[in-house]
């Protein structure tokens, strides 16, 4: 089908809808893998605006200090990540680096040193920890020793996580100055990329707390900053991943908004870095299904283009994106990033064209016996509801005999469902149980499950169910 769509004849279809709310939302997290992970820790993660590098403190070993920096390299976005290279010697040293974060042009990585875990930051700095920064004259020279960014961005108390714009004129960062003694959220510009940073200013009690505000990353069109807060709980160090948006660069920012369960879990996160098309938000986490401490995890952001929430996107959606053309509504302004660009059109209507006709998948896919030996294709974050018939006062019960955890997750302990004989029920009756999966992450694998009494070691069950599960 052809995606180009006439907006002469979608403004002379003039439909009549029901509105529902869209915005973009949030996939499901996926680990990086243990190419990248390891038993380490990590300190800090940068993709390059091509989505190409990625850079990261770790204190894995084959380093020069505590936390060194890191590159992996990847030949398409589509390739799986590289092994990690250190930055070698003349820009890693004994002391400890954090929160990298690469130029666009690729030409210039910001960092700060640390001085948490031993009292060491690098020499020739002005306070506690500074921001500093290496440089190569091409993305092929090596990289030079690091330089200090200098006042007046940095000062006499604590500058860490440094962000740089996409433009490379805004330079967001932490720092522990004034009133109160806590970290806020700063921000230094300059005119030209030639030009000397002017002195930084705070973000404001909009964005800042009373409590630790840290490691911005600000996305490339300067609409969305996206931050670590422990605001939520003021716990020292229960650190949560915040958004802030505006509608243009000239605005205000709104009031932040936490991402909630799907990407913040019950264990401390950080180090946000948002690639430069706004598709996958890279993070680090000491979440379950890691390798070791702090891992890179990484989860991709879809905008929400069924705007009527009918299952497809159609001509219905396209007349509601026509109905708010030219105006700043954030429901409808999806493109050219989830979060749009601060004017409803054409943008939006090439992403509408994009999933043209597309139906937006159910949240939950079911199997049952019939489905046995056969095969079930996912999207990521859909549910697998497997239902078997079962008869628990047999001592007889399904179990999970094989899966692969990384693909598909189980969501709690099986439901057992009686009959539906419309009787009360009778006890000894029998029933289905009904176990749930989530799809968290690309790939094949089988899932099978056993009928059994648990206790008979070495028995054979007396049922199996097993189907080859795909993950899109």
């Amino acid at each position: 089908m052809k995606k180009t769509i006439s907006l002469v004849l979608v403004l002379a279809l003039g439909m009549v809808v029901e509105v529902a709310k869209a915005d973009f939302t949030f996939g499901t997290p996926t680990n990086l893998g243990p190419t990248v992970n390891g038993p380490d820790d990590m300190l800090g993660v940068s993709i390059s605006y091509d989505r190409l590098e990625l850079y990261f403190c770790s204190n894995r070993p084959g380093g020069y200090g505590g936390y060194d920096l890191w590159i992996t390299t990847r030949d398409t976005i589509d390739d799986e990540w590289g092994t990690p290279m250190n930055l070698g010697p003349n820009v890693n040293s004994q002391y400890t680096y954090m929160a990298p974060s690469i130029s666009a042009d690729g030409l210039t990585l910001y960092f700060s040193d640390y001085d948490y875990s031993q009292p060491l930051v690098l020499p020739g700095g002005f306070g506690s920890t500074d921001i500093w920064m290496v440089t190569r004259q091409t993305v092929d020279a090596p990289w030079s020793s690091p330089a200090n960014v200098g006042l007046p961005v940095n000062h006499n108390g604590g500058d860490n996580s440094p962000n740089i714009s996409a433009d490379g004129l805004s330079l967001y960062f932490a720092s522990v100055r004034g009133e109160p003694n806590w970290y806020d959220l700063w921000l230094a510009t300059r005119a030209t990329t030639d030009n000397e940073w002017d002195a930084p200013k705070n973000l404001g009690p909009t964005v800042n707390s009373p409590l630790v505000d840290i490691t911005p990353s600000i996305s490339s069109n300067g609409l969305v900053l996206f931050f670590c807060s422990n605001r939520r709980t003021g716990v020292q160090d229960d650190f949560e991943i915040w958004m802030t948006r505006r509608v243009t660069k000239e605005d205000n920012w709104r009031p932040p908004v936490n991402l909630g369960p799907v990407l913040n879990s019950s264990t401390p996160e950080g180090f946000p870095s948002i690639s430069a098309d706004g598709s996958t938000l890279y993070f680090c986490s000491y979440r379950l299904g890691g390798f070791g401490e702090r891992d890179i995890w990484q989860v991709p952001i879809e905008p929400v283009v069924d705007l009527n929430g009918d299952g497809i996107v159609d001509c219905a959606d396209i007349c509601i994106m026509v109905d708010h053309w030219g105006t700043d509504e954030q429901l409808y302004d999806i493109g050219p990033m989830p979060w749009g660009d601060g004017i409803v059109d054409v943008q939006d209507l090439i992403v509408l064209a994009e999933h043209f006709e597309k139906i937006t998948p159910d949240e939950e896919v079911r199997v049952d016996a019939n489905d046995t030996d056969g095969q079930v294709e996912l999207e990521q974050g859909q549910i697998l509801v497997v239902t078997l018939e079962s008869n628990p006062t047999t001592g007889y019960g399904w179990e999970v005999a094989e899966i692969q955890e990384s693909i598909l997750e189980q969501m709690g302990e099986a439901e057992f469902k009686p009959s539906e004989t419309g009787e009360p029920p009778i006890v000894g009756a029998g029933g289905w149980e009904i176990f749930r999966f989530k799809a968290i992450s690309a790939g094949q694998m089988t899932l099978q499950l056993v009928y059994l009494q648990p206790w008979e070691e070495g028995v054979e069950p007396i049922n199996t169910f097993s189907i080859e599960v795909v993950v899109n």
